[in-house]
C-alpha cells in the first residue's frame, strides 16, 4: 500500500479512493475564466485539477483561484524555482516540478522548505521525453528502467533535502511503456502514484489508449490519482475517467450507461436515441445503471441487472426495471418520459 498524502482537502493514497485530476487549458493568468472552468469539471466529478504556472502573473492569480475552486489545485512547474515558490505562497495545493530541472540543490531545498512549512505535497513529474540524455545512451533508448530510475533520482534530490510528501508521475504516450514503467515503479518505492497515458491523442483515440494503459495498472491494483490526457475540453477528460473507474468497480454514484451495438432486429434510431438519453441524464448524480437495448427480444434480458432500461420495438418501445416489463411507450415521447423516469428513479434510491 502506497503513502497517504493530503491534497488540500483530499487524501490519496493509503488504500484511499483513486482520485480523478484533470488539467485546465485556460489561461491561468485569467482567473475568472480558469475558475469558471474547474467549477464545470467539479461538477463532472473532478477531484483534483492542475494548472499551468508559465510566469509570474500566473502564479499570482493562483491567489484568487485557489481560493474560489471547489476543488485542490495543482501549480505546474517547469525550470523556474521562483514560480514554485509563488504558487506556494498563492495556495496552491500541490506543487508539480521535475526536481532535475528546476536549477540545483539549493533551488529544490528553497522549494521543499516552504513546501513543508506550509504541508503541501510535491508531485515529481517525470516523462519518457525528459529523460537524462545518458541514461537513454546507456539503455539504449527510453524503456521502464531509465524512466524509473529518471524518476526515483529526482525523488531522491527531494529526500536528500529533508522532504518526504511526495507524489510521482512517470508517462509515456506508449500504453504499454506507461504499463511497464509504472509496474517497475510500483516495486520499489512506496509513494503514491499519478497514473496516465500522456499526449494520448484526440476523444476518440485519447480515450483508447487511456482505458487500456490507465485501466491495466488500476486492475493490478497501481495508481492512486488518474488524468486521461485529450485533445479537447477537460470535462471529457473527467467523464472518461470516471468511466474506467467506474468499469473496474472502484469508483461508485453517477449514471452507468450500457447499451447495445445494435444488429439487424432493430427497428429503432437506436444509434441517436441512446447518444440523445446518455447527453440529457449522464451528470445526473443517481447511482443507476441505465440501459437502451435495440430490441425486445433480448433487450430485459440482457439487460437485467440494469435499474431501469429501455427496449425498441416497431413504432414503441418498451420500458423495464430489472428484466420485468414496466409499460409501453410510444416512439413520439419516448426519450422525454423515459429520461423523466430515470429522474424519478432515481430521487427515490437517494430517499
Amino acid at each position: 500500500m502506497t503513502k497517504a498524502i493530503t491534497i488540500g482537502n483530499t487524501v490519496i493514497g493509503g488504500g484511499n479512493p483513486v482520485r480523478v485530476q484533470s488539467m485546465n487549458n485556460t489561461d491561468t493568468r485569467d482567473a475568472r475564466a480558469t475558475l469558471e472552468q474547474i467549477r464545470r469539471l467539479a461538477e463532472a466529478g473532478c477531484d483534483i485539477t492542475r494548472v499551468a504556472i508559465p510566469d509570474m502573473e500566473a502564479a499570482q492569480a493562483l491567489k484568487v483561484i485557489t481560493k474560489e475552486s471547489p476543488i485542490p489545485v495543482v501549480a505546474d512547474i517547469h525550470f523556474d524555482y521562483r514560480l514554485a515558490i509563488e504558487a506556494a505562497k498563492n495556495g496552491a495545493s500541490k506543487i508539480r516540478i521535475n526536481p532535475g530541472n528546476i536549477g540545483g540543490e539549493d533551488k529544490v531545498r528553497a522549494v521543499a522548505d516552504i513546501c513543508k512549512e506550509r504541508g503541501i505535497p510535491i508531485r515529481v513529474g517525470v516523462n519518457s521525453g525528459s529523460i537524462d540524455r545518458k541514461l537513454v545512451e546507456q539503455y539504449g533508448g527510453v524503456c521502464a528502467e531509465n524512466m524509473t530510475l529518471s524518476a526515483l533520482n529526482a525523488v531522491k534530490m527531494l529526500e536528500d533535502v529533508d522532504f518526504g510528501d511526495i507524489v510521482i508521475s512517470i508517462k509515456s504516450s506508449s500504453p504499454k511503456l506507461t504499463i511497464d514503467t509504472y509496474r517497475t515503479l510500483s516495486s520499489k518505492c512506496d509513494y503514491p502514484l499519478h497514473v496516465g497515458v500522456t499526449e494520448a491523442g484526440t476523444l476518440r483515440e485519447g480515450m483508447i489508449k487511456s482505458a487500456v494503459g490507465i485501466g491495466a495498472l488500476l486492475a493490478e491494483g497501481i495508481g492512486d490519482t488518474i488524468r486521461v490526457s485529450l485533445t479537447g475540453d477537460p470535462v471529457d477528460e473527467v467523464r472518461a475517467g470516471i468511466s474506467i473507474l467506474k468499469a473496474l468497480d472502484l469508483r461508485k454514484g453517477g449514471i452507468t450507461f450500457i447499451s447495445c451495438p445494435t444488429c439487424g432486429r432493430t427497428q429503432v434510431p437506436l444509434i441517436e436515441l441512446a447518444s440523445e438519453i446518455e447527453r440529457r441524464i449522464c451528470d445526473l448524480p443517481y447511482d443507476l445503471k441505465v440501459a437502451i437495448m435495440g430490441c425486445v427480444v433480448n433487450g430485459p434480458g440482457e439487460a437485467r441487472e440494469a435499474d431501469i432500461g429501455l427496449a425498441g420495438g416497431k413504432d414503441e418501445f418498451l420500458m423495464f426495471r430489472k428484466g420485468e416489463t414496466v409499460r409501453k411507450l410510444p416512439a413520439a415521447t419516448a426519450v422525454d418520459e423515459f429520461v423523466e423516469e430515470v429522474k424519478k428513479l432515481g430521487k427515490e434510491s437517494s430517499n
